[in-house]
């Protein structure tokens, strides 16, 4: 039994520098949650039926990505971030306050679609690194399921 590889047949080191990039993903995809929550809920005016049914399915999506991101890292022998003190010092996507219009709230999450895009691609590098297929298709499919929502996000506010 090769000790330079983990459980999976991973190297340590490039398992071990995957997982911290994915904890820090696990806490801007939690800040990212709670954004999406307080726009469902604080969201006022003209387009207040559509975005609060959309913030919904964004914030229902974010939360199945969460338990899979997690579970990832626990795949590759680490342990995910559960307090959201860890959260807020390692995401790199800020709480949003007291936004309650469409152009704010619609603004600040294709920017936070943004980080995350941004955030995927280097780890898809790392994990292809590594020949970690199992995290490549993760982020894979994550890069290619938000693309598509960002392209519609921005067709909606005419971008």
């Amino acid at each position: 039994m090769n000790t330079n590889l983990n459980s999976i047949g991973l190297d340590k080191n490039l398992a071990q520098q995957l997982a911290g990039g994915l904890n820090e993903l696990l806490a801007s995809y939690q800040i990212f949650y709670q954004n999406l929550r307080g726009f469902h809920w604080n969201i006022r005016g003209e387009k207040f039926f559509e975005l609060h049914l959309k913030f919904e399915e964004l914030y229902n999506d974010a939360i199945l990505k969460i338990d899979e991101v997690a579970e990832r890292i626990l795949t590759l022998g680490n342990t995910p971030l559960h307090s959201y003190s860890d959260y807020i010092k390692t995401s790199f996507i800020a709480e949003a306050k007291n936004l309650s219009d469409a152009k704010s709230t619609l603004d600040t999450t294709l920017n936070n679609f943004q980080t995350l895009l941004i955030k995927q691609r280097e780890l898809l590098k790392v994990a292809q690194e590594a020949g970690d297929e199992g995290s490549v298709t993760l982020l894979s499919d994550y890069i290619s399921q938000q693309e598509k929502t960002v392209w519609m996000l921005s067709a909606y506010l005419n971008k």
